[in-house]
């Protein structure tokens, strides 16, 4: 007989570790925008969703001007004639996040944007060195992939991150028997990894505390 399905959740990584479950303040923060590309808008890589959070990374982008927090901005460079060419439109940063005089850019090949780039390197320079328990809050694209294992080395490297659940998005996939995934499903799988210990995990911009 198969069990039936809990009806209340395990308790998380993070409240077995003792890990802290408060949001961190936007304006004590430091906020990374990942891979906000036209990549994820049209073709073959366009993601559900995909302009719905953009409008709400546009106003998580604003806010934190506003607030004077220090922001650094992510681009995948999948190399010339690639969806992630970021030499040409299909690989620009969207219009409605692009960046502006003096923000920082950083370009990455591996799905951890930590991971052989300059991101540590430019965020010490901004006053968030690793290994101090310094807040980053994420906003991006795909939420199952480099949202997520940046999320990952974010902590790995000492930060706390929090990620803008509805600034990300991803897309549908086939699962290991075949079936296809959904994209609610494998975003929600996503968020709630994350949330189980990497990172906190706020539904929405408005959440987060200014």
């Amino acid at each position: 007989m198969t069990p039936s399905s809990p009806t209340t959740p395990s308790p998380t990584l993070r409240d077995v570790i003792g890990l802290p479950e408060q949001l961190p303040r936007l304006s004590e923060s430091a906020l990374l925008m990942v891979d906000f590309q036209n990549t994820y808008r049209t073709g073959v890589m366009a993601l559900e969703g995909a302009d719905a959070a953009l409008s709400a990374a546009a106003r998580l982008l604003a806010r934190a001007r506003a607030a004077g927090t220090p922001l650094v901005h992510i681009v995948n460079d999948g190399g010339e004639g690639t969806p992630y060419d970021v030499r040409a439109h299909i690989g620009a940063i969207s219009d409605q996040v692009a960046p502006v005089d003096g923000e920082p850019v950083v370009v990455k090949q591996f799905p951890n944007a930590f991971h052989a780039t300059e991101l540590e390197k430019t965020l010490s320079g901004l006053g968030f060195e690793p290994g101090g328990g310094k807040d980053l809050v994420l906003a991006g694209f795909m939420t199952h992939m480099c949202v997520s294992f940046t999320a990952q080395g974010a902590f790995n490297l000492g930060y706390r991150p929090t990620v803008v659940a509805e600034t990300t998005a991803t897309r549908a996939l086939a699962a290991p028997d075949g079936t296809v995934l959904p994209t609610t499903t494998l975003h929600a799988a996503a968020l709630t990894t994350i949330g189980d210990l990497f990172g906190l995990v706020v539904p929405t911009v408005d959440g987060l505390p200014g």
